[in-house]
């Protein structure tokens, strides 16, 4: 069996990367004009899927030329990162961090565990994220890749425009309907 045949070669999974790269910042542009900010938010996870997460920082995916940024505080976050299983521990910390953020907003649950397929609810766990926030994106995977969380921050930087028709955020354009 020829290895060649069966996987990609490392161009083009360079390719694929710079292609998802371009997709992603020109959405977050043309809709946005400015950066995103992102808070994780961890609810019992195992800590794999943040270390993925901080792999988005590193210089081989470099979110922030995606215009990404992490932030420590809800109050400047437009969209919310959360692992784990959501243990009811949690719940009020979760919830307080959730208002604590500027509309519009948006929350992502990341991992297997978030997703409920890991621990089933009991006395101590929710089971999903969704138990206890809206979510809007679900990024399956134990852990996710750096791609897959990728394509999920793509998906809700589409989400976060769907919660915002007709709005621009870019400055010297002409909101329609408004005082522009």
């Amino acid at each position: 069996m020829n290895p060649s045949l069966d996987t990609p070669s490392q161009d083009t999974v360079d390719q694929n990367t710079a292609e998802v790269a371009r997709q992603v910042r020109d959405k977050i542009a043309a809709q946005f004009g400015r950066s995103l900010h992102i808070r994780t938010l961890d609810t019992g996870s195992c800590a794999v899927c943040e270390q993925e997460i901080r792999l988005l920082s590193a210089p081989h995916y470099d979110l922030h030329r995606l215009g990404f940024f992490f932030t420590p505080a809800p109050r400047h976050a437009d969209l919310l990162l959360v692992t784990g299983p959501m243990i009811r521990a949690f719940d009020g910390a979760a919830r307080k961090t959730y208002e604590a953020m500027p509309g519009p907003k948006v929350v992502v649950a990341t991992g297997a565990c978030a997703l409920g397929g890991v621990y089933p609810a009991d006395p101590f766990v929710h089971g999903n994220v969704g138990e206890i926030l809206p979510v809007d994106v679900w990024i399956p995977g134990c852990p996710p890749s750096p791609l897959a969380l990728l394509q999920g921050l793509g998906v809700a930087v589409g989400r976060l425009a769907e919660k915002t028709p007709g709005l621009t955020f870019i400055a010297g354009q002409d909101i329609p309907g408004g005082a522009g």
